[in-house]
């Protein structure tokens, strides 16, 4: 079995998607409908930068997602060849796409919209986000309470078995990275981002999306999704609606997500448009087959396989 997975923010670079509309008129058409549906240049943001521009939130989301569903749609590669899709945080949204769940338009709107409704939820410098290295998911909920003394401080993502991400207001967050080796963690690293994601301190963003959702036309997937907040498959369409929402404060409960399609007898993951997610799943799940899709070689090679 297989399962098509999308990465999440941080997988932005500035020369995405360049090689992909240069070799193929899919690619390019597809950029050009993302920046007709924003409004805006992205394409060229994409291809040009500057990286301060592109690695904004608001550009960055659907820039992502135009990027990965280019590489699947470049590859001629239907949808049902997977078993399942999957994606890390806005990733989903990228899933939902490639799963005829969203339209392109829709879900490029849809992400700009998340990404300025998340920034928008706290005011810069209030929130943070760290990284734990070397610690489970218990032992970085340990850190987040101890930390907290009362200020939001929580696990925004449990990644892989070697790193988890904790959120919540600057102060606790800093506080995390002190007592973090105490606790366990062999490192903790601040991550370089504008808002404190997955945390309750977005509960603003949760809001403005659940209103955006409500009128969004979103469709059964044409195959299941692996929904972050919940680590298991969903198809129906009012469900996701309602896991997207949750998904803005919640968990991206990615490690158990991987563990669970590999219980479900998936064996081969194939990441769209980023290697990020393929070392995560070699971490959680060593004898799966990891497949990275980013350049047109890639393509190539994929096509040949599947």
């Amino acid at each position: 079995m297989r399962a098509f997975i999308f990465p999440g923010q941080g997988s932005q670079a500035v020369g995405m998607g360049k090689a992909l509309a240069e070799a193929s008129h899919v690619a390019r058409e597809l950029f050009e409908e993302v920046d007709e549906a924003l409004g805006q240049n992205l394409a060229r943001l994409m291809a040009e930068g500057p990286i301060d521009e592109l690695t904004l939130t608001e550009n960055a989301q659907p820039a992502i997602m135009a990027n990965a569903v280019a590489t699947l749609r470049v590859s001629g590669i239907d949808i049902t060849k997977a078993d399942f899709v999957a994606g890390h945080s806005l990733g989903e949204y990228s899933a939902l796409c490639a799963a005829r769940s969203l339209d392109l338009a829709t879900t490029a709107r849809l992400l700009k919209l998340r990404g300025q409704a998340m920034q928008a939820a706290v005011p810069v410098g209030e929130g943070a986000m760290a990284a734990l290295l070397g610690a489970s998911l218990d032992v970085a909920q340990a850190i987040a309470e101890a930390a907290a003394e009362g200020d939001v401080c929580t696990v925004a993502n449990d990644n892989d078995p070697t790193q988890v991400v904790i959120s919540g207001h600057r102060g606790a967050v800093e506080r995390a990275l002190l007592i973090a080796k105490d606790k366990g963690a062999k490192r903790a690293v601040l991550l370089p981002v504008s808002a404190p994601f997955h945390s309750p301190l977005m509960e603003p963003a949760a809001r403005a999306m659940e209103q955006a959702l409500a009128g969004a036309d979103l469709a059964d997937p044409a195959v299941q999704l692996y929904a972050n907040v919940i680590a298991a498959p969903v198809s129906d369409a009012d469900e996701i609606r309602r896991l997207l929402v949750e998904q803005v404060t919640g968990m991206v409960r990615w490690r158990e997500s991987v563990a669970a399609m590999a219980e479900a007898g998936v064996s081969h993951f194939v990441e769209f448009g980023g290697k990020v997610l393929g070392p995560m799943v070699k971490r959680i799940v060593p004898d799966a087959t990891v497949t990275s899709v980013v350049t047109m070689d890639d393509i190539d090679a994929l096509v040949k396989e599947i």
